[in-house]
């Protein structure tokens, strides 16, 4: 039976999406298989909508205390292939955050500058600062992903020859473990999403995009070209969320098969985080509140 919004709490929403068959599991072994990129979990499209809405109030409530209290940040990483919906998640999902808390960073081609550092550099300066949610449209992940499928990308980044070889990927895979580690120990919390599309919708959607002149900028023949290395890229994928799924930043991999469902889910997962933190708006020292009563005098003193 579909679940209908009215009929149960919004708390019980997330327990019903059974959390854990889409989080990876410190430790396990990732076969995409596994995960069902069509899976909706018996909801349905309208009761998933009210419930984005409700989480998105929830979030911008949370993200003003988060904001005013100034401690934590909250970093969120998006990966996927090509047309399961980054962009259009993070526009519904974020759509009530307040800007100026919020900052949305797309990682595309490094340029000449960002090749002559280190490869987490770029990623390094974008981080959210203390009291912001950062929204990372791809990440540093494009460096145990696309550069492996594409391994001929290394010639650019300029790497001393000890450091290529097959131990490069579980050397990153360190490095990345390690610096998500380095934020969340301050204070910098990490949530990361590989949003499931299957090849069957992603060929819908670039059809979508090629039959309908409105969303002709969005398609590139390239984006066909990569769909002969679906199965490097699943490989490559399963191969980056087992090696870096950690108890401080765990992937969950969400069914994208169907938008709505997909952006009910991450919203539910973010605003579960949120919640979970020890938020507060600061308080004022005694002296502090005694001045704010002598601006209140002047002010309604005021003719």
């Amino acid at each position: 039976m579909p679940f209908k919004t009215s009929s149960m709490d919004y708390d019980s929403f997330l327990e019903a999406l059974n959390p854990d068959a889409m989080l990876v599991k410190p430790g396990s072994k990732v076969n995409l298989k596994d995960f069902d990129s069509g899976f909706t979990g018996g909801f349905n499209k309208k009761a998933a909508k009210k419930n984005l809405q409700h989480c998105i109030g929830e979030m911008a409530s949370c993200q003003n205390v988060l904001y005013a209290q100034n401690t934590y940040a909250l970093l969120l990483i998006f990966q996927a292939m090509d047309a399961a919906g980054k962009d259009s998640t993070i526009k519904h999902v974020m759509s009530g955050i307040n800007p100026q808390g919020c900052h949305v960073v797309s990682f595309k081609q490094p340029s000449s500058e960002e090749l002559d550092h280190d490869y987490l550099w770029r990623a390094s300066k974008a981080l959210p600062e203390r009291g912001k949610i950062g929204v990372f449209n791809r990440s540093y992940y494009e460096e145990v992903l696309i550069v492996r499928v594409h391994p001929e990308i290394l010639n650019n980044q300029q790497l001393p020859d000890n450091v290529r070889g097959k131990h490069l990927w579980q050397q990153r895979f360190e490095d990345i473990n390690n610096f998500e580690k380095y934020l969340t120990n301050n204070g910098i919390l990490v949530m990361k999403f590989f949003l499931n599309v299957s090849k069957e919708e992603q060929k819908q959607r670039f059809l979508k995009r090629i039959n309908r002149p409105d969303k002709n900028w969005k398609f590139s023949v390239s984006d066909a070209e990569e769909r002969s290395h679906w199965d490097d890229y699943q490989a490559a994928y399963e191969d980056a969320l087992t090696h870096t799924s950690t108890d401080w930043a765990p992937w969950y991999v969400i069914p994208a098969d169907h938008k709505w469902f997909m952006r009910m889910t991450v919203a539910n997962f973010i605003r579960q985080k949120l919640k979970s933190l020890d938020l507060a708006y600061p308080e004022l020292e005694e002296h502090h509140l005694e001045r704010l009563q002598e601006a209140k005098i002047i002010l309604e003193s005021e003719e």
